[in-house]
């Protein structure tokens, strides 16, 4: 079906793959996995014929009999849809966002197809794809759409032409863990429905688990170990491979923190926050000590970030008290909210449009100090560079030079940089490998405990919550359903979303992640 046969890929100097091997069978997933920069995007891309024109390459990459190399631009333009699809990880930016989703499925319908009705199939796939009123969402653009929506409508988009290979990038990496259940049931179904192979690329060991039938571990460009599921993952040869799987965080593998009570620093009480009528935040109530760690865990759209960015006076509340410090913050004048601000840190899920772009990573660093008129900005920029592990070296590069974990680590030094009393960390390292993830999370704890910092850690990883909370609360649809000490809230859950969404969270043996599939129904 596909065969990459000693594929080697540089741009310039640089060797991006040197001598990929491996084949995907019809109806076979095959996870491909490492870390960023170890050449699995830039494999999957070269059967689609998507490398830029810098790239040199050779080997073969046998798509159906052809060497995809020897095609032409409307050969490679005929395979594509119709032999290979992909798809990408972010659909938000996948899709186009001034088409409605009919309009960007029609035509990829009709760029392959004659057929007479071109809508009336697109309606056909969303409801293939678990989409309901597909009529409805046919008329809807991207941004209408939830991100587990969007990346139905990718793969939609992506058998609408039943070719034989499906390549996923990163497919759930952005989505919380009861959409990403739902679209591994969906890959998993279309590739028993149509026998479609699926080449899986992605950091998620739990992931690969639950979906892949073979594995093929990437690191620096060369693939290190392949094999089946069970072999790799649960006896991994290569010292790489084993290293990978000690990094992923699971569930019940935590640090055992265990609850503080000490006075509040923050305390919300029946916080609602509406916008056009409807309720994003319904009446929570909660609290974090000093010192404390409290995980806020939920789905997409639950109201989690609209709850922290009150927290820190981002979000005015429709109703309730948000006490900061011993201060209700909505009462306060932005002259008399300042002195509290300097008590704040906030860390942001994306750095890459946390930071800015036109600034140093002294300069990124520097600007609450700067802001707040602090003294000795070069020595405490120093000091907090030197605290999150990063050489002076990085000091004068830009954000764009750098890699996602070491971006990632100037964000934490920036919302350090005032020495915080409460930090605001809205899913951190959910785009991070799993490698980097494990340094990162090493990291926060680590000064965590030195700097004696609060925190409210925003995330839809609840084996990222169980290693670094001391408590736990549960959002759904607006509302706390649950919330404790993460011994209780996690060992003996009492309630059905709580223990739905455990039941969701994918874990890195495939043995036991086909039990809890079955189990879950």
């Amino acid at each position: 079906m596909l065969d990459y046969d000693h594929l080697s890929i540089t741009f310039g100097d640089v060797e991006a793959t040197k001598e990929v091997s491996f084949t995907v069978n019809p109806g076979e997933v095959v996870a491909v996995v490492g870390e960023s920069g170890s050449g699995k995007t830039v494999t999957a891309m070269s059967a689609m014929g998507l490398l830029p024109r810098k790239a040199h390459v050779t080997g073969k990459i046998m798509l159906g009999g052809r060497d995809v190399q020897g095609l032409d631009s409307r050969e490679l333009r005929e395979l594509r849809g119709n032999e290979i699809a992909m798809v990408f990880q972010e659909p938000m930016t996948a899709l186009n966002p001034v088409h409605t989703v009919g309009w960007q499925l029609v035509e990829a319908i009709e760029l392959h197809q004659d057929i007479p009705n071109a809508r009336q199939k697109a309606a056909e796939l969303l409801t293939m794809v678990g989409l309901d009123r597909p009529e409805q969402r046919l008329k809807q653009y991207p941004h209408e759409l939830s991100g587990g929506m969007r990346q139905r409508v990718m793969i939609a988009m992506a058998i609408a032409c039943d070719p034989k290979v499906i390549i996923a990038d990163e497919p759930t990496t952005a989505l919380d863990v009861t959409v990403q259940a739902e679209i591994l049931d969906l890959l998993r179904e279309l590739r028993n429905r149509l026998g479609t192979a699926i080449v899986l690329i992605t950091h998620s060991m739990g992931v690969v688990a639950d979906l892949a039938d073979r594995v093929v571990v990437m690191y620096r460009g060369e693939v290190v170990e392949q094999g089946g599921v069970e072999d790799v993952l649960l006896r991994p040869s290569h010292d790489y491979t084993k290293r990978l799987l000690k990094a992923v965080p699971r569930l019940g593998s935590g640090s055992r923190r265990a609850e503080v009570v000490t006075e509040p620093v923050l305390k919300v009480q029946n916080l609602v926050v509406s916008f056009g009528g409807q309720r994003a935040v319904d009446g929570i109530s909660f609290e974090i000590g000093e010192g404390e760690v409290l995980g806020l865990v939920g789905e997409s759209g639950s109201g989690k970030t609209t709850a922290g960015r009150c927290a820190v006076g981002l979000q005015k509340p429709t109703e309730g008290v948000v006490e900061l410090f011993g201060q209700d913050i909505a009462k306060l004048s932005t002259r008399k909210m300042r002195p509290l601000t300097a008590r704040l840190g906030m860390i942001f899920q994306d750095p890459a449009s946390s930071l800015d772009s036109r600034m140093t990573v002294a300069e990124c660093v520097a600007e609450p100090l700067v802001l707040h008129k602090a003294k000795n900005h070069k020595e405490r920029v120093a000091e907090l560079l030197d605290a999150v592990e990063l050489g002076a070296a990085t000091k004068d590069r830009y954000p764009h030079e750098l890699s996602g974990g070491q971006r990632q680590r100037v964000s934490i030094a920036r919302a350090l940089a005032l020495d915080p009393d409460l930090l605001i960390a809205d899913e951190p390292t959910s785009a991070l490998d799993v490698s980097v993830q494990a340094s990162i999370l090493e990291l926060f704890l680590d000064l965590q405990r030195r700097l004696k910092f609060s925190c409210l850690f925003i995330s839809h990883d609840l084996a990222v919550v169980d290693m670094l909370a001391n408590r736990v609360a549960v959002m759904h649809r607006g509302k706390i359903v649950e919330q404790g000490s993460r011994a209780d809230v996690f060992g003996s859950p009492q309630e059905d979303y709580t223990r739905r969404l455990l039941a969701a969270a994918p874990v890195p043996d495939p043995v036991e992640q086909r039990e809890r599939r079955v189990s879950r129904g």
